[in-house]
């Protein structure tokens, strides 16, 4: 067995570790949890590590809820600095294109709730996987219009293909293990959030 990398992600209603030898899962652990992933995540991994110190860490920098990728990013720079270890980042859009199950060098589209109204949304395809454009916050009727893939994926995939009126979809939030899927480009992204959309708090001026 060689270096172990720890797998944290916490940056949508589920509550995600996994522990990866390369590319083998050795251990894992998922919930949906909706909220509370501040309380529940640090027990979690605990449990999964079981005295185990891994070599390196990879977390999922978003886009989700605005609390959720601060959760997963705290809890990763901590044990960044106290194990001495690498830390890399990686999107919770390319961790569910990754897990679709698509046919080698097809398009699969990527839809996640983003609250107030709005639809996270990024395509991808190619083999390996790449992103084919840009991540955008889209009111879903302006996202129907942006995915042009016949499979969808994510919380807000049904939404999404209803609006358009065609399609395959599958729900879906991103799974900690699915980062042994992902092509070495996505996963080496900086360890910092990445919202999808401004703050809902604005500075007063």
């Amino acid at each position: 067995m060689g270096p172990l990398t720890l797998v944290i992600d916490s940056a949508t209603p589920a509550c995600s570790v996994a522990l990866l030898d390369g590319d083998t899962v050795v251990a894992e652990a998922h919930e949906v949890v909706g909220r509370g992933h501040a309380e529940r995540l640090v027990p979690m991994i605990d449990a999964l590590l079981s005295g185990r110190r891994p070599g390196a860490i990879l977390v999922d920098c978003g886009p989700g809820s605005f609390t959720g990728v601060r959760v997963g990013l705290a809890a990763a720079h901590g044990m960044r600095i106290g194990w001495g270890v690498p830390l890399a980042g990686f999107s919770s859009m390319s961790l569910l294109a990754a897990a679709a199950g698509r046919e080698p060098g097809a398009a699969v589209g990527v839809a996640l709730d983003g609250g107030h109204g709005q639809v996270f949304v990024q395509s991808f395809g190619d083999d390996p996987l790449r992103p084919l454009d840009r991540l955008a916050s889209l009111a879903p009727s302006e996202a129907a219009l942006q995915v042009t893939a016949p499979l969808v994926v994510g919380s807000a995939a049904a939404a999404l293909v209803g609006q358009r009126g065609w399609g395959e979809w599958r729900d879906a939030l991103p799974r900690a293990a699915d980062a042994a899927r992902l092509p070495a480009p996505l996963r080496t992204l900086d360890p910092k959030p990445i919202y999808g959309r401004a703050p809902d708090a604005k500075v007063a001026q």
